[in-house]
This record gives structure tokens, C-alpha cells and sequence, in this order.
């Protein structure tokens, strides 16, 4: 077909560099449907109070980082003991990782590459647990526990999925949780997405922080308050004793002043969070109910901000369709070089305002429908 190019490139949702290079679109007029960020940008009551508060550059934050852990408890529902922040959740899952020292860590896949990246640098083996297409890519909790083995220590879910967008209830992890307890196995939840999820369905496991000692939850504010550049990531748990040695291995002032300060007004911007959960909400029901129409592609219900679309179309790829889309400023997410979804029928993208996915549908409307 007229879009095809040679010589197959993979983009992520930050490449726009790479893609301007490559095929000679200006980043400016990009639009990323692949980075899923929220498109309401950043908390305005976060913009208005960095700038009231830009001296604070001047002195050291407070190490232990005190009224930002207390404005997350109450943001997550959480004890502030419970809670140790970071530079990014990158850096936790490092911390965490380097601590637990798995011998063996299972991960459910497809998903998010820096897991398996930091268990090899820890000295520990993978395996990868892969979620079906034939049933939807949900988790079935007793086939997952029964993959365990001796050597597994660690157990590593995303939920909702990343790129799935597919999601394991409360009730179902509590299961996992409680047959990994009785292993010395410990869980660790990156619940990156969890707040775009539906005010109807529980996802969060902040709820079994207190009744399990070997849950670590992680969270950050680069997709869900747009604010990746801020490096400020966190971590729950209800194990203080591994807390406390996560906090002797982390460098002191691990996050900058105007992170401390933006976190804290961010968490308490109800308004904006409100209306980001209300344009997600909508926008993710009207596109899945629209594209569950369509007879070329097959999608499975979304919980986070993003949507997993195979195609059934023969004769088309993901790449076919990242092409198709990037020819007209929309940049999509080939999911073809995620393990499990090699086969190339898989690409994701994200909700962005309603003009612009109206865009983007009418876009893959004319390749896939």
C-alpha cells in the first residue's frame, strides 16, 4: 500500500524527535495519541502556585518529605507512614527491587519493559506469566498462582495493564496476596493508570495495604496529571520495616524542592481532577462503544486512559496503521514490539480532547474500515 516504508522503525510515546526525523513532520503538529498523558495538561492550580513559590529553590527540601507524604495520604487514601516518594517510580522499582533481591520475579505480560530490566540488574531470573487474547487479556488468578514456583519471590502486575488497558478487581488480587503471603512471596501493584479508571469499579489495592505485608503499590503523577517531567513518583505499603530500608538505600533529597511543593498543590486541585476523571470517562465509553461496531478490528474494554485495538483486516499491520495516522499528525502506538504481541495486529492509543479522537477514528476509518 501507498503508505508502507521500509525498513520498520519502533516509536514510543516520547520518540517525536525520532518520528520528526524520520518522516519529516514537525513535533509541533504531532498530536500524541501513543504517550497517554492527560490532555487537559497540568494542574492550574499547580502553575499558579510554582510560580508564587519558585524561591523555595533556595533551601533543601525537607528530607522526609512530611506535608507531601501527608497531602498523598489523603489524596490515596493511605496512612503517611505507609507512603515513600521518588524520582519517578523508576527509581522505586529499582529501590524495591534491589532490596527484595528475587531470585526469580513472575511478571504478568505484555507490559511495561523496566521491570524485567531492573530484576535482571538485581541478579534475579524472569519469567513472564502472558495474559490470553482469547480470554479478553484478563488475569485468571488461580492459573496465575498456580504458575508460581520455589524460586518465584516476586510477582509484578500492572493494573490496570499497560497496553492491555485491561484490569484485575480488589478482590481477585486479595486472592493473589494471600496464597503469595503464605509463599514469602511479595507483589508489587504499578497502579500507574489506576485513577483513570471508573468511579463504578474498584481497581486500586490501597484498600489491602493494612491487611498484607507483602504488597508494594506504585504510583506517579506523569500520565494521570501530566506531569512527567517532574520525576515525582510513590510507593505504599504496609511493611514498614521494608519501608524504613528502602529509605536507608535511597539518596537523600531524591526529589527537588519545586517536585515537593508541585505535589502539593497537584493532589489538592480537585476541580482539575474532577474533570480529567469526567473527559476520560466519556470519551473512553463513546469510542469503545463506537469501535465495538466496527467489523475490521476487535477492542477489549479499556480501565485506564488508552484502548487496545487488534485488527482483523488481512493484508493490514500495526504498522500499516501507525503510518496511516502519523501521515496526518496523529501519532499511535504500534504494540507489535510488546512480548505477545509480536504478530502485528495490535496498536493502542490514548483519549485525547473529543475533537481530536473524533479525528483520530474518522482517521482509522479510512485503513481499517
Amino acid at each position: 500500500m501507498e503508505n508502507r516504508i521500509e525498513g520498520k522503525e519502533h516509536f514510543h510515546g516520547s520518540d517525536l524527535e525520532k518520528i520528526e526525523k524520520y518522516f519529516g513532520i514537525p513535533k509541533e503538529s504531532i498530536t500524541g495519541f501513543g504517550a497517554n498523558v492527560n490532555p487537559l495538561g497540568i494542574s492550574p492550580k499547580m502553575r499558579e502556585g510554582l510560580a508564587e513559590n519558585i524561591d523555595a529553590v533556595t533551601a533543601y527540601p525537607d528530607p522526609e518529605y512530611t506535608k507531601l507524604r501527608n497531602q498523598i495520604g489523603a489524596y490515596a487514601g493511605c496512612l503517611p507512614e505507609q507512603i515513600i516518594v521518588g524520582n519517578g517510580c523508576t527509581e522505586l522499582i529499582s529501590l524495591f527491587i534491589q532490596i527484595l533481591k528475587p531470585e526469580e520475579a513472575l511478571i504478568v505480560s505484555p507490559t511495561y519493559s523496566e521491570y524485567e530490566r531492573e530484576v535482571r540488574l538485581a541478579g534475579g531470573n524472569v519469567r513472564y506469566y502472558a495474559l490470553k487474547e482469547e480470554s479478553g487479556f484478563l488475569l485468571d488468578t488461580a492459573d496465575f498462582c498456580n504458575a508460581m514456583d520455589d524460586r518465584t519471590r516476586l510477582c509484578i502486575l500492572c493494573n490496570p495493564n499497560n497496553p492491555t488497558s485491561t484490569a484485575t478487581e480488589p478482590e481477585e488480587l486479595r486472592q493473589i496476596l494471600a496464597y503469595c503471603q503464605s509463599r514469602r512471596i511479595f507483589v508489587m501493584i504499578d497502579e500507574t493508570y489506576a485513577e483513570f479508571a471508573p468511579e463504578h469499579v474498584s481497581i486500586s489495592s490501597v484498600g489491602l495495604l493494612n491487611d498484607y505485608d507483602n504488597l508494594i503499590i506504585l504510583r506517579g503523577i506523569s500520565k494521570f496529571f501530566a506531569a512527567p517531567g517532574l520525576r515525582l513518583g510513590y510507593a505504599l505499603t504496609g511493611n514498614l520495616k521494608l519501608l524504613e530500608t528502602v529509605k536507608e538505600r535511597q539518596n537523600p533529597w531524591t526529589l527537588n524542592t519545586l517536585a515537593d511543593v508541585a505535589g502539593r498543590l497537584m493532589f489538592t486541585d480537585t476541580d482539575y481532577i474532577r474533570r480529567t476523571r469526567h473527559l476520560i470517562f466519556s470519551e473512553r465509553e463513546r469510542i469503545y462503544r463506537e469501535l465495538q461496531n466496527w467489523k475490521n478490528i476487535k477492542v477489549y474494554r479499556p480501565y485506564a486512559n488508552f484502548i487496545l485495538v487488534r485488527i482483523l483486516k488481512k493484508g493490514i499491520t500495526s504498522y500499516d496503521v501507525f503510518v496511516h495516522a502519523i501521515r496526518k499528525g496523529l501519532m499511535l502506538r504500534d504494540c507489535s514490539s510488546f512480548p505477545g504481541l509480536e504478530d502485528e495486529t495490535f496498536f493502542r492509543f490514548c483519549f485525547m480532547m473529543p475533537e481530536k479522537n473524533t479525528e483520530l477514528l474518522n482517521c482509522l476509518q479510512e485503513i481499517l474500515r
